[in-house]
């Protein structure tokens, strides 16, 4: 059984594998698609493949949808050369629910995938189509960014600034396609990040624009782009809220598919660091809310159990999520749990200590500061999280990967709710769970373990910058810290507050220096917080 166009034509062997083919011809589709696309997504990981290719998918079957999703990638080439050509970029979708049972899916509905800046005239003929809807985004939250933490420019965004035929950078990239459609018509289109992140469609919009401005002021691109660009009846920025935890692909997924007959399912590393597989594996719930604001048309989301709004409910949805019920507690216990020895974030639910912690960082800090979208109740979400997805032991989400890229979130996962405790009690002083969650992530950045094993971080872009700024602290010795966490609990861009104006900041001080104290001294330091 292989996962290709040819491969599906066996559909005994897969239907007696349980195994659910699609019920449309996807290799009739992706000409379709191809002779005329609708949508494209930027970003082609693991979550898009199994939620918005699942949309996607959903429709087709059912008649609602008539193209599937060009696909396209700016920062790992070897997704598309490894996962998507060999298997005529079909996806095998493993839903993991949390009594064992497992449903399989072929997914036919992600029907192109292009590398940009590489395949470049194929793009300008797709974003000059006058039919495309919409442009979504997974790319993650650093895939916005545009400056350092000190402000300036990253190099490849310093480069893109000046290279406007050809830049590299998610962002500049799609500005540049935006200003091929401006130039073919300046036709409508609607670009939605679907990324986990708080207004996500605003950080968005900021990065296009700021581009645009500076190609702009160098005589670029004339004003008239900029107008079309900031006219949100020509080009929508939807804000959304998503949701699925979507694990690096499991090998024991793997292993059952390869048993049941199902060729090639192995797991690639890539060149940068890209866990993916020909199939996807993630939890059965799932929530998109998407802000209905679509001036070129869209598909029938809301006929997949899409959450169509107002901008409004979307912020107050993804808050609710990110600042409250999820994203908060992932943060939190991740760190400690590498810390603990805890590979899997299920397996850290199950420790007394840390099941406390989520408790104290969700239902006691920052559900009674967040405001209910109306549309999904706060405390059912965190019930939910807390009772079914968090422990669930068979998704095999690691902590390693939630930690990923941990700083880029803090300001929105923990920030948000301090500041609201500064806004309501003119201080945050009275939280206690979170600051402990800051204090586990900076101890985390040693890179030794509660026994004092070493152990590797995760990828984050602040990794460097920060462990050179713990320079010299050591455990066993708390005497070793003689200031150097000032510079980071004071810096507004990695937590949306200063932390010492806050009234946490010598908080924070104080812990890490019991969690430095020696070998145990973390779980020491947990128990006598949490008590």
């Amino acid at each position: 059984m292989k996962l290709t166009y040819d491969g599906l034509k066996d559909s005994d062997s897969w239907k007696a594998a349980n195994i659910e083919l699609p019920s449309y011809n996807p290799e009739e589709l992706a000409e379709n698609t191809r002779r005329d696309p609708k949508w494209v997504h930027f970003g082609i990981g693991n979550i898009f493949r199994i939620f918005i290719g699942g949309i996607a998918d959903k429709l087709i079957r059912e008649g609602l949808l008539d193209r599937g999703i060009t696909c396209v990638e700016t920062f790992d080439y070897d997704v598309v050369d490894k996962i998507y050509k060999p298997f005529d970029n079909l996806a095998l979708s493993v839903t993991l629910h949390e009594d064992g049972r497992t449903d399989k899916r072929v997914l036919g509905s992600l029907c192109e995938a292009l590398k940009a800046p590489e395949d470049w005239e194929r793009l300008k003929q797709i974003f000059t189509n006058p039919g495309l809807q919409l442009v979504s985004f997974t790319i993650t939250e650093k895939g916005y960014a545009l400056h350092g933490s000190d402000g300036k420019y990253f190099k490849f965004v310093e480069s893109d600034m000046n290279n406007p035929d050809k830049p590299s950078g998610a962002m500049a990239i799609v500005t540049a396609m935006l200003f091929e459609r401006f130039k073919a018509g300046a036709k409508p289109l609607a670009l939605v990040s679907m990324d986990n992140v708080s207004q996500n469609g605003r950080k968005l919009r900021e990065s296009i624009i700021e581009t645009a401005e500076t190609w702009q002021a160098k005589n670029f691109v004339p004003s008239e782009f900029i107008a079309y660009v900031k006219d949100e009846s020509k080009i929508a920025f939807n804000w959304t809220m998503i949701d699925k935890i979507t694990p690096r692909p499991s090998d024991d997924v793997g292993k059952m598919l390869s048993d049941s007959g199902v060729e090639d399912m192995n797991t690639v590393i890539t060149s940068k660091r890209t866990y993916i597989a020909p199939f996807v594996n993630a939890e059965a719930p799932e929530y998109l809310v998407i802000e209905d604001n679509f001036p070129n048309g869209r598909p029938p989301l809301e006929r997949a159990g899409v959450y169509m709004t107002d901008r409004k409910t979307v912020n107050l949805s993804e808050r609710m999520k990110v600042t409250a019920c999820l994203n908060p507690i992932h943060s939190a216990l991740c760190t400690y749990d590498r810390m603990l020895g805890y590979e899997f974030f299920a397996d850290g639910m199950h420790d007394k200590d840390l099941a406390e912690l989520a408790r104290q960082v969700g239902y006691v800090e920052a559900l009674p500061v967040v405001e209910d979208p109306g549309i999904i109740s706060p405390a059912k979400f965190l019930d939910e999280c807390m009772n079914v997805r968090f422990p669930n032991p068979y998704l095999g989400d690691t902590s390693a990967r939630i930690a990923t890229d941990i700083s880029q979130g803090l300001a929105f996962r923990f920030g948000e709710t301090i500041k609201a405790y500064v806004s309501r009690y003119g201080s945050a002083e009275k939280l206690k769970a979170i600051p402990l969650a800051i204090t586990g992530w900076l101890r985390y950045l040693l890179a030794l373990d509660d026994e004092g094993r070493n152990y590797e971080l995760s990828p984050d872009p602040l990794n460097q910058e920060l462990t050179q700024q713990l320079a010299g602290v050591e455990l066993g010795k708390p005497e070793t810290l003689t200031g150097q966490l000032k510079p980071i609990l004071s810096n507004a861009n990695i937590f949306g507050v200063n932390l010492y104006e806050a009234g946490i900041g010598e908080k924070i001080e104080l812990m890490f220096s019991e969690e430095i104290a020696g070998v145990g001294a973390v779980r020491k330091t947990l128990h006598k917080y949490l008590a």
